[in-house]
């Protein structure tokens, strides 16, 4: 695999995403080739849906490189974001060498490049290995001294292992970071990053994303979908939906073979635009049949 040419300039950058359905406004298009220009991490904040792990994805496909993901949990390590030593083959070398050989020598051989399992940070920067573009994805469910395990990474894109030494990559990755926000982000890791807030898209160009994401839609229905989601973000409930939604629910609509919005439509697949019942109850019937009619009028 052969690592295409970075993009020259923010146009070319946006040209780039676009080339793989992925419609970015100038803002986030600056944001990505900076960070591209200058090796530098980039940290992308925002609600879920907004579209920020699939920026690293389509990086991945555009540049040709790898896609090293890490998703972040509750109680991620070391061991698992970046490396283990392979304790089973381990104690078996232990075992080979009860028949004879020095201690140093078995010390030497037990900690061995061959007997090191690489996880998605180290995988990330391995010299041998192609290119890659490494995803971090929802850095904020994983535990805040995890934070600490990344800095040398981000910063100096190695990592030390203290048994065998410094890995260092040949190539920098391409460094992708998100979070959801549901806690704040230490600022030693933004330090080290490039920062942007993707939010979400206004309705000419969450249009556009549909025409590229769902293209089996009809463009009235696009275009009133898009209208009724954009009046539901501006209301007061638990979790609004997101551009992946969207997506979705134009796509569940077009499979039902439906042409435009209509009320009974709306409330037999509300479950797909929104994700909590809470939610789903507020809008159903006359509230959503207003929106719809709405919707309508304004497409």
């Amino acid at each position: 695999m052969t690592p295409r040419p970075l993009p020259a300039s923010v146009a070319e950058t946006a040209a780039l995403l676009a080339g793989g359905d992925y419609i970015a406004d100038r803002a986030l298009a600056t944001s990505v080739h900076l960070a591209l220009a200058m090796e530098r991490p980039l940290f992308l904040e925002g609600e879920p849906g907004t579209g920020k792990t699939e920026i690293a994805k389509v990086l991945a496909k555009q540049l040709d490189r790898r896609l090293v993901r890490l998703q972040c949990y509750d109680g991620l390590d070391l061991a698992a974001a970046a490396y283990e030593w392979d304790h089973a083959r381990q104690l078996l070398e232990i075992r080979l060498a009860e028949t004879g050989g020095s201690r140093a020598t078995l010390r030497q051989n037990l900690y061995a490049r061959e007997f090191l399992l690489a996880r998605p940070l180290l995988s990330a920067i391995d010299p041998d290995l192609p290119s890659a573009v490494l995803l971090i994805d929802e850095l904020d469910r994983a535990d805040e001294p995890f934070e600490a395990f990344l800095l040398e990474l981000l910063g100096d894109f190695q990592i030390t292992i203290p048994e065998l030494g410094t890995v260092r990559a040949a190539t920098r990755p391409v460094v992708v970071i998100t979070s959801n926000r549901t806690r704040e982000v230490h600022d030693a890791i933004r330090r080290r990053c490039l920062y942007h807030w993707v939010d979400y898209p206004d309705a000419a160009r969450e249009r556009a994303i549909l025409a590229v994401r769902a293209r089996g839609v009809p463009e009235k229905l696009s275009a009133q979908v898009v209208t009724f989601v954009q009046r539901i973000r501006t209301m007061d409930i638990f979790k609004l939906p997101g551009v992946a939604e969207t997506i979705d629910w134009a796509a569940a609509l077009a499979a039902l073979d439906e042409s435009e919005l209509n009320p009974r439509a709306v409330d037999d697949t509300l479950g797909v635009l929104l994700k909590y019942q809470d939610d789903i109850a507020k809008l159903r019937g006359e509230a959503a049949a207003k929106l719809t009619e709405e919707a309508i009028r304004a497409a």
